[in-house]
């Protein structure tokens, strides 16, 4: 089955957008066939240009600085502090407690790990605090989430335009609002990357 590649010309004139098409349509089909085909529409490579660009700049000013305790860890702990301290006894000792230990965890565990920073790891990372996953259940019975494709197959434009929305968000929580004064002034020094590289 033929991938069909068409640009709407005129109202109720389609042509072919790419060689392969137009091979198709001459050499395969005569005069007068009918084909059936689902279509969708394709998403804006521009667009998906300028959401790499925004990912570019997160990349560049985070800056890895630790990781030893993971946050599921961290909350473990002080959740379990805090349901102590409802059994009896002070709640900010137990969770000062539960920091130090943390800590010297932290501290034995970052001995033998080494930072480094991994741009797929970090797209990984956006996509799935973008809400952008699915839930895998690990043999272990550890549930992972895993970031969905945003290849243009796998992802429509109203989709994309939405994760990209959402990583912009995450992007500023987490790390640009250090480094910029609003939402817009990092969406332009995205802008000025995709720009350079263009």
């Amino acid at each position: 089955m033929a991938q069909l590649h068409l640009i709407k010309q005129s109202q109720g004139i389609l042509i072919p957008a790419t060689p392969e098409t137009s091979d198709f349509l001459q050499s395969k089909c005569k005069l007068g066939s009918v084909l059936e085909a689902d279509y969708k529409l394709v998403r804006n490579p521009a667009f998906h240009r300028r959401y790499f660009a925004l990912l570019n700049l997160g990349f560049e000013y985070w800056e890895p600085t630790g990781g030893a305790i993971s946050s599921n860890e961290r909350r473990l702990i002080t959740g379990y502090a805090k349901y102590l301290a409802a059994y009896g006894g002070s709640e900010s000792a137990l969770l000062d407690a539960a920091g130090q230990y943390l800590d010297r965890i932290a501290e034995k565990r970052s001995g033998y790990i080494s930072i480094c920073k991994s741009f797929d790891a970090y797209r990984a990372w956006v996509i799935v605090e973008a809400g952008h996953y699915d839930a895998i259940q690990l043999p272990d019975g550890t549930l992972k989430k895993h970031p969905r494709s945003i290849s243009f197959a796998s992802m429509d434009e109203c989709e994309f335009q939405e994760l990209y929305k959402a990583s912009l968000d995450v992007l500023w929580r987490w790390i640009l609002s250090r480094s910029f004064n609003s939402l817009q002034e990092a969406e332009n020094a995205a802008n000025q990357l995709l720009s350079f590289a263009g």
